[in-house]
């Protein structure tokens, strides 16, 4: 399987960073298996960092290896996702129980949705509702040491 990472620079080793950005799934390594999506993170990377460049790292991992990690995954924009990210993203969730979590990214079409969720406007079942019909792409987030070391280096392309 091929997942990518977009940023302002090339990534060819992944590493875990302990501080970031309020994320849907929490301090990791954020990779996608969707190329528009990687392209789309690196082009808002280098703009929010004023940089001229934006690159999307390539990666092969093999998909045998799953069943050796500790996987959380969401099959589809649920409750149990809707919980998890907005745990995530309120600083609510600091434990890493996980090797790898995979799911729906939140994305700019479906983070005010999630915002009228956390400010009280709208309840689960009507978040859920306005979530569903979204077509999200996917994320895969490397938590720990050991799943970043099933990532591979391929190339890199420059946007």
């Amino acid at each position: 399987m091929l997942l990518y990472h977009g940023s302002s620079v090339i990534v060819r080793q992944p590493e875990l960073l302990n501080h970031q950005r309020a994320l849907d799934f929490g301090a990791g390594f954020y990779t996608t298996s969707d190329l528009a999506q990687a392209k789309q993170w690196a082009e808002r990377k280098a703009l929010r960092l004023s940089q001229q460049n934006a690159f999307v790292s390539c990666y092969q991992i093999d998909d045998s290896i799953f069943h050796t990690l500790n996987i959380l995954s969401f099959e589809t924009a649920d409750e149990a996702w809707l919980n998890f990210i907005v745990a995530n993203r309120t600083g609510k969730n600091t434990e890493n129980l996980f090797d790898l979590i995979i799911g729906k990214v939140a994305n700019d079409k479906t983070i005010s949705v999630i915002t009228y969720y956390i400010n009280g406007i709208y309840d689960k079942q009507e978040t859920i509702r306005r979530l569903l019909p979204q077509k999200l792409s996917d994320q895969y987030v490397f938590k720990t040491q050991k799943s970043l070391n099933q990532l591979h280096f391929m190339e890199r392309i420059k946007l």
